[in-house]
């Protein structure tokens, strides 16, 4: 099933970034910064990118990394090409 909200495609970006991160869910707001806050590296970052271009379909330039600190940057990144 397709996530139609952006509350709906704000918990599956969640769960792939806390995935990814090996955080829980309740650990990321939509602000706190990945790198900061949950000692993600570029290499976490490059996963999370590619995992999201899996989930959603759709193709992220690497140059968009260094927007992707948070979920909202996330979100923001992922909206562009998906057309959100």
């Amino acid at each position: 099933m397709a996530a139609e909200t952006r509350e709906e495609r704000l918990v599956v970006i969640r769960e792939i970034v806390c995935d990814i991160l090996e955080i829980e869910e309740d650990e990321v707001s939509e602000t706190s910064l990945f790198k900061e806050d949950h000692n993600a590296d570029s290499l976490r970052a490059i996963e999370i990118l590619a995992a999201l271009e899996k989930e959603f379909g759709v193709v992220i330039n690497q140059a968009e990394l260094p927007r992707m600190v948070n979920l909202t940057g996330v979100y923001e990144v992922v909206s562009e090409p998906a057309g959100w």
